[in-house]
């Protein structure tokens, strides 16, 4: 079985090991631009030696920020300080990729450190969008339930994203239809009570997901890789469900995802989640033997051992790393040395003495 140093190849694209760089708001932009600390961020991580780095949650449409603070591709403005980023990302032998997203009710909410709660437009705030008129809390905003005009504007939102993210040089794109954002919304019937042809069945809530993936398909290279990342669970009863989770996956991957990235919860706030390390890692298992399409696993993986065991074991194809990466931008080449894998250091010339 490969080993998590081995390399992995998706479509044309051949990453240098199994180590992702899973996105991870920064809230740091001014009007959806990258800065200085994305390139220092998204860099540090290439230095350190993942092969796959993604940017943060990036907006389609600027009304699908998270908050006002996000990264965004929905102007063609946008293109060139990613550019930048992604320049010297491949300049340390990563892989960069951007992840695509709307944020649907969680929208128009104040930064993290500020509270995170809902944002007036007094506030520079603005009006969320949702598949129904159902608010994520009793902190944020109210939603205004979507027309087809609106479903419509996202799906075109999604592909013209893409197209600037292959301007900007990305070779990975990630679709964002997990944590209570706007895909998911759809998905659950927790958030979707609509009775039209985007609500209802598991057929019309997966509608929107279907779609986007194609838009963003027919516009991206064939030879590039495309990425989901899911919430495998709503962790509540009457919500989106792992089965349910399996058999979208099959339908994405006939679509042209080539690797599903499997996350869960964050629809409803009240979710009790038994977050143990690894704790997704069988959501991952299973979608990657059933539904017979690649799997990240996410979530609570620390050491470079557990890393290491769950490619080994073929519970995933890859293992997305988030608070390990902030704690050690180096933990790859860390972890190479510790599982005996020294050739497998991408060690920069300038770095070379310390090793």
């Amino acid at each position: 079985m490969p080993h998590l140093f081995e390399p992995l190849a998706l479509r044309s694209v051949t990453l240098s090991n199994r180590i992702g760089v899973s996105p991870m708001c920064e809230y740091s932009s001014e009007d959806g631009f990258a800065g200085d600390w994305h390139l220092v961020h998204l860099g540090s991580r290439a230095v350190g030696g993942a092969a796959l780095v993604l940017t943060e949650a990036t907006a389609v449409e600027a009304r699908g920020r998270i908050s006002p603070r996000d990264l965004g591709l929905w102007k063609d403005a946008h293109v060139e300080p990613l550019a930048r980023i992604v320049r010297f990302v491949e300049s340390q032998g990563a892989v960069p990729g951007v992840q695509l997203a709307d944020a649907g009710r969680k929208a128009s909410t104040a930064v993290p450190w500020e509270g995170g709660a809902g944002l007036g437009p007094e506030q520079g705030g603005w009006e969320p969008v949702a598949p129904s008129a159902v608010p994520f809390s009793d902190r944020t905003r109210m939603p205004r339930q979507m027309i087809l005009e609106d479903i419509a504007q996202v799906v075109e939102s999604f592909a013209a994203a893409a197209r600037r993210a292959r301007a900007a040089g990305f070779r990975v794109v990630e679709l964002h239809f997990a944590h209570g954002y706007l895909v998911h919304e759809f998905l659950s019937p927790l958030s979707n009570r609509r009775q039209d042809a985007w609500g209802g069945g598991f057929e019309q809530r997966i509608r929107l997901a279907l779609e986007i993936t194609r838009a963003v398909r027919s516009g991206w290279p064939e030879a590039l890789p495309l990425l989901a990342r899911l919430s495998c669970t709503d962790w509540v009863e009457g919500g989106w469900t792992l089965d349910e989770t399996v058999e979208l996956a099959r339908r994405l991957a006939a679509e042209g995802v080539d690797l599903v990235d499997c996350s869960s919860g964050g629809l409803v706030a009240n979710a009790r989640i038994d977050a143990v390390p690894g704790y997704q890692v069988p959501f991952a298992r299973r979608i990657r033997r059933e539904a017979r399409v690649g799997t990240a696993a996410v979530g609570l993986i620390s050491s470079p051992a557990q890393a290491d065991a769950i490619v080994r074991e073929g519970e995933a194809d890859l293992v997305f790393l988030a608070r390990a990466m902030l704690r050690d931008p180096y933990w790859p080449l860390h972890a190479a040395a510790e599982l005996g894998h020294p050739e497998a250091r991408r060690v920069p010339m300038q770095y070379l003495r310390a090793y």
